[in-house]
């Protein structure tokens, strides 16, 4: 789906990007397979974070607020290297491609974060579980289940808006 401002021209030269048809550049209408892709990429990033902060956290012994600050650091971390990663590799500069990540995870990193850890909190045991225990992993993939369903419809409002995700499909 084409922005309406693009219908008429071809040329998009003077943006300074590489404008993909088929994504939405701004306000528009917004798919729930594009939400849905755009979460899944959240996701894992999050869910690589997430994972090795409570592998980290458990296997050092580290109490459960410990642990949960860092699965949270570096699941935002990891969220935001894919964006960058893929935005560098469009041609973006540092500076650039830290803005466009910033703009297009933020929100959908945070909302994922408290979703899947109030999940973790609410789930008995969950939090006390050890690596080798099923209920550890199993509550774990469960909260990132949850998160899923809950995240999408956030980036599905926010790519028809232009935010969120749009951002980042004009440099693919």
């Amino acid at each position: 789906m084409r922005h309406e401002t693009h219908v008429n021209h071809s040329d998009h030269s003077e943006h300074g990007h590489h404008a993909h048809h088929g994504h939405a550049q701004g306000p528009g209408k917004a798919s729930w397979g594009m939400a849905a892709k755009a979460t899944l990429h959240c996701l894992t990033g999050c869910a690589i974070g997430e994972v090795l902060g409570m592998i980290i956290g458990t296997a050092l012994g580290w109490g459960n607020a410990p642990t949960m600050i860092l699965a949270i650091a570096l699941a935002f971390f990891f969220g935001y290297s894919l964006t960058l990663w893929a935005v560098l590799r469009a041609g973006l500069t540092l500076k650039a491609a830290i803005g466009v990540a910033l703009a297009a995870d933020t929100i959908s990193i945070t909302v994922m974060e408290i979703v899947d850890n109030g999940v973790l909190l609410l789930v008995p045991g969950a939090m006390d579980a050890h690596l080798a225990d099923f209920l550890f992993w199993g509550a774990l993939a469960f909260a990132f289940l949850v998160a899923f369903v809950v995240t999408t419809p956030v980036n599905k409002w926010m790519i028809g808006r232009g935010k969120g995700h749009a951002v980042v499909h004009q440099y693919h």
